[in-house]
């Protein structure tokens, strides 16, 4: 019979490696995300330019 041990150093680098990757994701996605959240003014037609 085998028995691992893992110390709590590699519980911490384990959750620090998840957590940086959630952190990432967001940042590289933070465009899309805010999108689905924030609505954009409509834009109003511009006036035709009269020419002299």
């Amino acid at each position: 019979m085998m028995l691992a041990y893992i110390d709590p150093g590699s519980g911490s680098i384990l959750l620090q490696v998840v957590l940086a990757s959630m952190i990432g994701g967001v940042a590289m996605f933070w465009n899309k995300i805010k999108s689905l959240f924030v609505r954009k003014k409509p834009t109003q037609p511009e006036p035709p330019k009269s020419e002299p």
